[in-house]
């Protein structure tokens, strides 16, 4: 068992009172020897982005035996939400079973919080899965869980990609043909002439409460996020990705607004291309009154392509020999082929396991579906979301998102990255 000090933010103590109130321990439903032991798993999947999912596949395996039973407890404000419930749940001594975990606090959680790693309990409980984890994922999938101290922290599990939407109405009226939308020189021309010809906004680039879609344009122009362990962005490649895109919104071709407005102005006819998560995929084809399509994430000219895996991993966080023995069993039954199918289906995540194709109709999807075909097509161009390490993680992220919003607003962008990595490096030691 990796076992590590957990720092607590005395914010989130009160938070804890309230939280914890609608919320019983993994500990709760195991009155006496025989009965069934019951375990938590947590969540971050709204309604509108897989949580009917996740309750249909607790469900499932709830009633497909009779030795274990997953409690669901949904954490809004997604993964970071998440991570600030985990740290009140922790200090009370009511730590969960299983988490889904973001990517970008991968670093965050290993450094602080207790888990133990999926081959330690293998190896303990379960000899004849001994070579589950190598045969079930891609080494460079396996690699996305791993931390800079190379534990394996846990397994991948949402696996999503930002690809490039496109209102072919849009493009159509432009003159714009798909294939001239490989990199993004060829983007923001594309953008220039959609506004010119059409009076619409040519691109949006998702600003959510991260950097993820920066970190694509970032690392497909040579530059890095982190490197050896620090904050790397304010390179020479940084600055000229940053200017590149604070161009874009100073041209006026595209938008410069949250997530929630960006997704919706895509939606609902009034942008050409949209860099957006492939999960957007059932939000643009069931709500967009247009032909819509897309295509892979562009990289910059003579440079190759890095696309940066959003989602999350499952960590197992149980404490008791039991509770961990439920949540391997619980993950297990998470990742046949139908349980991913459905997960793919129900959310448009990417199928994260190497034997997902077993199921016919997941088959059909990514060979017919012209959204998810884009978003598979870069499969082996995945490289780790970006995790600040040490104990300031969520305040780093934090940082690396106001910065993004004053260069986009106009700030400088040479002084800003430089003094913004300095502080995170500060801050991160």
């Amino acid at each position: 068992m990796r076992t590590k000090l957990f720092t607590l933010a005395l914010g989130f103590v009160v938070l804890a009172a309230v939280f914890l109130t609608g919320c019983n321990s993994s500990k709760e439903g195991k009155s006496g020897k025989g009965d069934p032991v019951t375990i938590e798993y947590w969540y971050p999947n709204a309604e509108t982005q897989g949580g009917k999912t996740v309750t249909e596949l607790i469900n499932q395996f709830n009633e497909s035996q009779d030795k274990i039973v997953v409690k669901g407890v949904y954490n809004p404000g997604m993964y970071q939400g998440l991570m600030q419930n985990l740290q009140s749940a922790v200090a009370a001594g009511n730590s969960p079973a299983v988490v889904q975990i973001g990517w970008s606090y991968r670093e965050y959680f290993s450094n602080n919080f207790q888990y133990t790693e999926p081959q330690t309990i293998i190896e303990k409980y379960f000899p004849d899965d001994k070579d589950y984890v190598k045969e079930k994922f891609l080494d460079n999938v396996l690699e996305l869980a791993v931390n800079n101290d190379g534990s394996q922290v846990g397994l991948p599990y949402s696996l999503s990609v930002p690809i490039l939407y496109l209102n072919m109405d849009i493009l159509n009226e432009a003159g714009i043909k798909t294939s001239e939308l490989n990199t993004w020189e060829e983007v923001a021309k594309a953008s220039e002439k959609i506004t010119e010809v059409t009076g619409k906004k040519g691109l949006y680039i998702a600003e959510p409460t991260d950097t993820w879609n920066v970190q694509q344009m970032l690392e497909s122009n040579g530059g890095k996020t982190i490197a050896d362990g620090k904050a790397a962005f304010a390179s020479e490649e940084g600055v000229e990705t940053y200017k590149f895109y604070q161009d874009l919104i100073k041209g006026g071709s595209a938008l410069h607004i949250g997530i929630d407005e960006g997704q919706q102005a895509f939606v609902s006819g009034d942008v050409g291309m949209a860099h957006l998560t492939v999960a957007q995929r059932k939000n643009v084809t069931e709500n967009g009154n247009f032909e819509a399509m897309a295509v892979p994430s562009p990289t910059f000219e003579g440079k190759e392509l890095k696309v940066p895996a959003g989602g999350s991993l499952l960590a197992i966080t149980a404490e008791k020999e039991e509770e961990q023995k439920g949540a391997w069993e619980f993950m297990k039954f998470l990742y046949e082929p139908d349980s991913v199918a459905a997960w793919t289906q129900g959310t448009g995540y990417l199928p994260e396991t190497t034997d997902a194709t077993e199921n016919k109709e997941l088959v059909a999807l990514i060979e017919e579906d012209n959204m998810m075909a884009a978003a598979y097509a870069t499969i082996e161009n995945l490289i780790p979301w970006a995790p600040f390490p040490g104990n300031s993680g969520l305040e780093a992220e934090q940082m690396l998102i106001d910065m993004r919003d004053r260069i986009l607003g106009g700030g400088d962008v040479e002084k800003d990255l430089k003094e913004t990595q300095e502080a995170i490096n500060k801050l991160t030691k």
